[in-house]
């Protein structure tokens, strides 16, 4: 089985490269261009011991895909760029691949925008029963696709535990907290941890430095807010490798990160903030239950526990003979009177929303951006004159 594996920015590259282990056969990793592209450092990191993937244009991507004739192409992108890469840059290849595509962490709840974008997808792949399940149901109602497949995150599989150590890892998470304000308190309450606690080393895990893009903007980037607040206390800030933290860690906590599924597998006790809110608007709903959910004081104190088993068996952690997209996967490849998904983005309705994907991957990201701000300002003189 040929296979061509397309990444769009650092979250969907990591996916991707772990997710191959499962295949049998060759596997092609790159990365398309668009303006969330991942720096050499991020691709590093995301990739580990495999060779870095070369970042190609639309148009590189098609003549590859041409010349390789993949049998499978996993799409790991983001919504408007799988929908615009399946629909429009690699449509007509011949003969036509298996399209892949799925999400590369937590999707609790599931949302009918996320399997929208990828309805022009052959196969859909989630991580836990329940998202299936969530999927499925969505499917049922709206249409489209193909069919949805199980796969462990693949950075949960059977490996060696922690090491122990004297770290204290907090994972960032670009969309929540969004409040300044709020991600002040954090930061001030593990600065709080440090000072209490001066044989441990409180580490805030960047998913990416201040210059560089991610899968999502960062509004009040960590880094850049602890300066601005002067420094008020003992904290180190990281990127790099989330696993190379977590086998120093004696404690993990987040707002809302995939990390905290790391964690668990790897028996580090963690920490998941509630004093934000316990929603599917901050992403952090699928932790009811999980015994992991606690406040700012109880980082302050140190006070990390375990999660619960049960949660555990219905959220990411099911055996790994539930696991069933690598056969499904298969049955694609050698089904040849197979009909291709259809995508429910195919009317002239969402003809707008797919110009504004392509020029994302075809247009060089700092013309993008050049384009973008001529645009804002024009918005901005054309307000003046009303």
């Amino acid at each position: 089985m040929k296979v061509l594996a397309i990444a769009d920015s650092d979250s969907y590259l990591k996916w991707a490269a772990c997710l191959l282990g499962d295949l049998p056969g060759g596997a092609e990793l790159v990365v398309v261009r668009t303006p969330i592209a991942p720096s050499p450092e991020q691709i590093a990191a995301a990739v580990g011991e495999r060779e870095a993937p070369p970042v190609l244009s639309a148009r590189s991507l098609r003549r590859l895909a041409e010349r390789t004739r993949p049998d499978v192409i996993l799409v790991a992108c983001t919504g408007p760029v799988v929908d615009v890469l399946v629909a429009e840059v690699l449509d007509g290849l011949q003969p036509r691949p298996v399209f892949v595509s799925g999400l590369p962490g937590i999707s609790v709840p599931a949302t009918e925008k996320a399997w929208i974008f990828r309805s022009g997808c052959d196969l859909f792949v989630v991580h836990s029963e329940r998202e299936a399940a969530e999927f499925a149901q969505i499917a049922g109602r709206l249409g489209g696709g193909g069919a949805v497949g199980l796969a462990r995150l693949p950075f949960l599989r059977p490996e060696s535990l922690a090491q122990g150590g004297n770290r204290v890892v907090f994972a960032t998470q670009a969309k929540v907290p969004r409040e300044r304000e709020e991600r002040e308190r954090v930061l001030l309450s593990l600065a709080e941890l440090a000072a209490r606690r001066p044989d441990l080393d409180v580490v805030v895990k960047l998913r990416a430095l201040e210059d560089e893009r991610q899968t999502h903007n960062e509004r009040h980037h960590y880094q850049r807010l602890w300066r601005e607040m002067g420094e008020p206390g003992r904290l180190a800030f990281a990127a790099g490798s989330m696993h190379d933290q977590l086998t120093r860690a004696a404690g993990f906590v987040t707002v809302s990160s995939t990390a905290a599924l790391e964690a668990i597998a790897m028996d580090v006790p963690s920490l998941v903030l509630r004093d934000f809110g316990v929603s599917a608007e901050m992403i952090n709903l699928v932790f009811e239950g999980s015994d992991l959910l606690g406040t700012l004081e109880e980082l302050a104190d140190g006070e990390f526990r375990t999660a619960s088993k049960a949660w555990c068996a219905a959220n990411y952690f099911h055996p790994a003979e539930r696991d069933d997209w690598a056969g499904l996967l298969a049955g694609l490849v050698n089904d040849g009177t197979r009909k291709p998904a259809q995508s429910l983005l195919d009317g002239p309705e969402h003809a707008a929303g797919r110009r504004r994907a392509r020029l994302r991957v075809e247009v060089p990201p700092k013309m993008l951006r050049v384009g973008y701000r001529a645009k804002r300002r024009m918005r901005r003189y054309l307000r003046s004159l009303t």
